[in-house]
């Protein structure tokens, strides 16, 4: 009879909070996970329970279930996403560092870019979170230089051309126009490497600032910079079942 205890190696360490089942799947092909002392592949099934997993020299217990946290970071300007970095740059892990759970970002935002940032240690949700067919759209308020015309937000709109594929359709909304200056209120419903940057490059406008206000209908509000908070069991369930009407921004 099968073991019911075995589940995919991957879910098994996005449940003891290691990294999220997509970064997990990353270690498990640099070899930096064992099982009972073998190097492990893509595809294996673990017991939790009773199975030695062992993540770049530390051992991972499925005994004491962390509790599932799931926080809200004003990210500053100046961190890098990542829990640790080899080349010695400030990352995020620091500003979450108090809490005792271990916690992973859902997603990333760029060294340059601020604003909000999630964690969890469940896997299901971060899978949720991060899954491209669940669609959750996240907001920016890009502040760029010199002036945008009416040609480059229907570009925005209609989508552009970025490594071989187009972008999925932008909603784009002016907040403020200065001479050499344009606040824009920006929601993308994909997440590409550095997207809005180079989607600005690509109509000849220079980026100034970058922060993220919203994923999913979940706003940061007036959390400090660098500050974190607990998201609510609203803003849980409405990440984990946001119904993503047509149209956002007002």
């Amino acid at each position: 009879m099968a073991n019911k205890n075995y589940v995919r190696l991957q879910k098994m360490l996005a449940d003891c909070g290691v990294a999220s089942r997509r970064k997990s799947e990353e270690l498990i092909r640099a070899g930096s996970v064992k099982v009972n002392g073998v190097r492990a592949e893509i595809g294996d099934k673990v017991d939790p329970y009773n199975d030695k997993v062992v993540v770049n020299g530390r051992r991972v217990t499925a005994n004491a279930k962390p509790k599932h946290r799931y926080i809200m970071l004003n990210k500053p300007r100046g961190y890098v996403t990542t829990m640790s970095d080899e080349r010695g740059r400030k990352c995020v892990a620091e500003l979450v560092a108090d809490i005792p759970e271990r916690v992973y970002p859902v997603g990333r935002l760029d060294r340059d870019s601020e604003g909000m940032l999630l964690f969890t240690n469940d896997g299901d949700f971060a899978n949720i979170v991060m899954h491209p067919k669940k669609d959750i759209y996240k907001v920016y308020r890009v502040t760029v230089r010199p002036a945008v015309t009416d040609e480059m937000i229907v570009q925005f709109q209609n989508g552009m051309m970025l490594d071989g594929r187009k972008t999925a359709p932008a909603e784009v909304r002016v907040i403020t126009r200065e001479e050499g200056r344009v606040v824009l209120e920006i929601l993308l419903r994909e997440g590409r490497n550095r997207q809005i940057r180079r989607m600005c490059e690509m109509l000849g406008l220079e980026v100034a600032r970058l922060r993220r206000t919203a994923i999913g209908g979940v706003k940061m509000g007036m959390l400090k910079k660098g500050d974190w908070r607990d998201l609510t069991p609203e803003e849980v369930k409405k990440l984990t079942a946001d119904p993503n009407p047509s149209r956002h921004l007002k």
